[in-house]
């Protein structure tokens, strides 16, 4: 698999380099970010934090806005942003071209619906394509986490509670916790998924979190002033899915923040931390 380099930028001391490359999960042209710390190198390879964004965003939004990359430097952390879905003018999209469907907004599942499926396979590039890719060209170790903000938030616990060997931690930011029940989830996963709901619970996490095995670190950040709370994200699904399950879920509510990354750049040095803790272990 290979890689194109489009641009790359020094930043506190280490390096963010953002890539494409010819996807064959997804059938298009993907592009993502990566930010190695200084320490990374073939004879120290680093843990890499996956992280998945949000409605609307690409691969840039997290690494821009996040202040993330000093405190990865500091603590040797490699961190990977990819797109949020395909892109390309084949890729089919939404017909209204809405914010919350199609491009822009795959949710990260596997769609099995015509016309969505031949790309709409964003949960299988983020389990396999893009960690293999990384491997392959990056200094990282085989030591991964993943965390993500709203959606992405709603793509890492899914991926994680699914493939809990494969990451040591993930933590979520204002993710969507009850997709079943919620409007931004019933309309996508009615068009990738079809009509059969009993499909589209692989993908909801407080379903997922009341079926887990063994139980990886998790942590929750959700601002108690985000307008999207209620209707749309349902954190309480997730509260009561782990109290029945005994879950250690790691939950803060913040009083007066928003859905922005004004919120996520308050609190992402916690997130770094706490996946640095689970590193080491």
């Amino acid at each position: 698999m290979t890689i194109t380099t489009i641009n790359q930028h020094k930043v506190f001391g280490g390096n963010l380099t953002q890539c494409n490359h010819q996807s064959n999960t997804v059938n298009c042209t993907m592009r993502f970010s990566v930010f190695m710390p200084s320490s990374a190198s073939k004879e120290n390879p680093v843990p890499v934090l996956y992280w998945l964004s949000g409605l609307t965003c690409t691969d840039e939004n997290f690494m821009q806005k996040a202040g993330a990359l000093r405190v990865a430097e500091q603590l040797g952390i490699a961190i990977v942003a990819p797109d949020t879905s395909p892109r390309g003018t084949d890729v089919p999209d939404d017909s209204n071209q809405a914010y919350d469907f199609g491009l822009g907004a795959g949710f990260y599942v596997n769609a099995s619906q015509a016309p969505w499926q031949q790309h709409y396979q964003m949960y299988d590039y983020i389990r396999y394509e893009l960690p293999q890719l990384i491997t392959q060209h990056f200094p990282v170790s085989a030591q991964r986490a993943i965390s993500g903000h709203s959606m992405g938030g709603h793509g890492a616990l899914v991926l994680a509670l699914r493939n809990r060997d494969f990451y040591s931690s993930v933590s979520a930011f204002s993710p969507i916790c009850h997709p079943v029940n919620c409007p931004w989830g019933e309309k996508a996963f009615s068009h990738y998924l079809g009509d059969n709901k009993d499909d589209w619970q692989q993908y909801d996490a407080s379903i997922l979190i009341s079926k887990t095995g063994r139980q990886l670190p998790m942590l929750v950040h959700q601002g108690g002033g985000d307008e999207f709370l209620e209707q749309q994200l349902q954190p309480q699904a997730l509260l009561d899915a782990a109290k029945r399950k005994h879950y250690p879920l790691e939950f803060n509510m913040m009083d007066g923040y928003d859905h922005s990354y004004y919120f996520i750049s308050s609190f992402i040095e916690q997130h770094l931390q706490f996946h640095a803790q689970h590193f080491k272990r």
